[in-house]
């Protein structure tokens, strides 16, 4: 059994000697990172509690939990247009491990690194295993749910449905090949931000969030936030062929509903909507907005469509 630790050998051992980026004055180690935001546009931040039995399997690799748990936040920053700058993380364990704890170092400072961003500070206690990350990005023309209008067409930025499919191989509970239990981990584990695309549309788009909790689940906010309603074509949507290899009965309801795959969902103004396919990108049109009441109307071969379940819920 491996040394138990203490909170500040931790800090020391795994965490202190991150590489600080840029706008960094002072990073880990004193009562507050001191950071030098840039001189124009603004700042852009969001926090996730990812908590181990409910987000991710307490036995799984540290590694890949770490991968996970900041890339779903810095997917956050991509929905609201924004480049990482730095991230802070707070870890509660139920044992100062240091086995795990130095392949949790290395799988976070991996994907920081791949990010570009920077871990300027947090805190470490003791306690049921749970991962908080608090994520700072700066923007210059940030995309936010308020800005759609009728007649605006709606996008997603890629395959839907895959890390929904995947969950019952993670978690164990259906036996497959090792070749799709390899891609089930990578697409759980290591969800792409859309960062690029996100650059690419922010000229065009009208309003934008990522698909945490599922499509449907999801597009509702950016209709409450607009005021305005969604007619959805279910026939467009772009599905993840994991699907289709793991549920190809549920096909439709894991992309409509599934969470997890951290894609975005936008809205471009009809003027732009072909500047938008001209461009490099995967995104496909799935419906438009229109004026009324704030909700999302489906439909599947021609006929309407009504979701078994409205997506995830943490309550």
């Amino acid at each position: 059994m491996s040394k138990a630790l203490g909170e500040f050998e931790i800090i020391r051992n795994y965490f202190a000697r991150a590489p600080q980026g840029e706008g960094v004055a002072l990073g880990i180690g004193d009562d507050c990172a001191l950071l030098q935001a840039p001189p124009s546009g603004q700042l852009a931040t969001s926090m996730d509690t990812l908590v181990a039995g409910r987000h991710f399997p307490a036995d799984a690799d540290p590694a890949m939990i770490a991968s996970r748990a900041l890339r779903v936040n810095i997917s956050d920053l991509a929905a609201m247009n924004a480049s990482p700058l730095w991230f802070t993380l707070a870890l509660t364990l139920p044992s100062s491990d240091a086995v795990w704890l130095k392949k949790f170092a290395a799988g976070l400072l991996e994907t920081a690194g791949q990010f570009g961003i920077s871990l300027v500070g947090g805190d470490t206690t003791a306690g049921p295993l749970s991962i908080t990350i608090q994520v700072i990005g700066h923007t210059q023309k940030p995309l936010r749910r308020d800005g759609a209008s009728p007649g605006d067409s709606i996008y997603v930025s890629g395959p839907l449905g895959a890390a929904a499919a995947a969950l019952p191989v993670v978690l164990a509970e259906r036996e497959v090949s090792e070749a799709i239990r390899r891609e089930a981990e990578q697409v759980y584990y290591f969800p792409e931000p859309q960062l690029t695309t996100a650059t690419a549309i922010g000229k065009f788009a009208t309003s934008a969030l990522d698909i945490s909790d599922g499509l449907l689940g999801d597009l509702i906010h950016i209709c409450e936030a607009s005021g305005v309603a969604a007619e959805v074509n279910l026939d467009a949507l772009p599905i993840a062929p994991l699907v289709h290899q793991l549920a190809a009965d549920n096909a439709i309801e894991l992309a409509a509903c599934g969470g997890d795959d951290y894609q975005l969902c936008f809205t471009v103004p009809e003027a732009a909507a072909g500047q938008i396919n001209q461009l490099d990108l995967a995104a496909v049109p799935i419906g438009r907005l229109v004026q009324g009441e704030p909700q999302v109307r489906c439909s599947y071969r021609g006929r309407p469509w009504v979701a078994p379940s409205p997506g995830y819920r943490h309550f």
